[in-house]
């Protein structure tokens, strides 16, 4: 069995009990934060781009437990030179993460990492298609609607996590229509409410996506999760 927990903002684990990956570990300053960055124990951390929000308390976690950090080369690099260890990888490439397979896929978005108020260039964002447990895991990350999503559907989809807030993502409009596009079993909002510039409502976009797609939509609370 695989479980997908929600943490607030884009902050996921995925885990069969074995292999735990965190996503996007934006714990520390996150008004919706379910748990504190020390109660994490991943064994691999997904990083989808440089952005304070999704980057959050990675090196962090990934000193104390030792959890590589598996981010697209440049940002990877980066966190190389903080001490941790990394995974890089690129668009289209495939990467181990113990028992689970993770590919980078498209995101339309950007990546810079604010250090001491200088921006320094990230490379490019990513999103993830997780394989564990027989189990195909698509996490978004921060991106607009884009008609490649269609290949990424390709992928045979378990689960689709989807940002649904607007102004820096797609908003919960274009999410149905990448619903459309990916044709996953089940789908997960994410990346809203954490501010009131991303306010969304998620239970509506459950009835769009019901009414126009065959796919299910969960909605979790911040600490809750979902087996798949």
């Amino acid at each position: 069995m695989t479980t997908i927990t929600w943490y607030g903002h884009a902050v996921f684990t995925v885990t069969d009990g074995s292999t735990t990956l965190l996503i996007d570990p934006f714990l520390t300053g996150n008004p919706t934060a379910a748990v504190t960055a020390d109660a994490l124990e991943p064994t691999a951390i997904l990083v989808t781009h440089g952005h304070s929000d999704h980057l959050g308390d990675a090196v962090e976690i990934s000193r104390r437990t030792g959890a590589p950090i598996i981010a697209v080369y440049e940002l990877a690099l980066f966190l190389a030179g903080k001490g941790v260890t990394v995974t890089p990888g690129n668009i289209g490439g495939t990467v181990a993460a113990g028992d689970a397979v993770v590919k980078f896929v498209p995101a339309v978005h950007s990546s810079t990492i604010d250090e001491d108020g200088e921006f320094i260039p990230a490379g490019v964002p990513a999103g993830f298609v997780i394989r564990l447990s027989g189990k195909s895991i698509y996490f978004a990350g921060d991106t607009a609607l884009f008609q490649d999503m269609e290949l990424i559907g390709d992928e045979g989809l378990d689960v689709a996590i989807l940002p649904i807030g607007g102004q820096y993502t797609m908003g919960a409009a274009e999410a149905v229509k990448a619903v459309a596009k990916l044709r996953p079993k089940v789908v997960i909002p994410g990346h809203f409410n954490t501010f009131p510039t991303i306010a969304a409502d998620p239970v509506a976009f459950s009835r769009e996506v019901s009414a126009s797609t065959e796919a299910r939509t969960v909605v979790l609370e911040p600490g809750q999760s979902t087996a798949i």
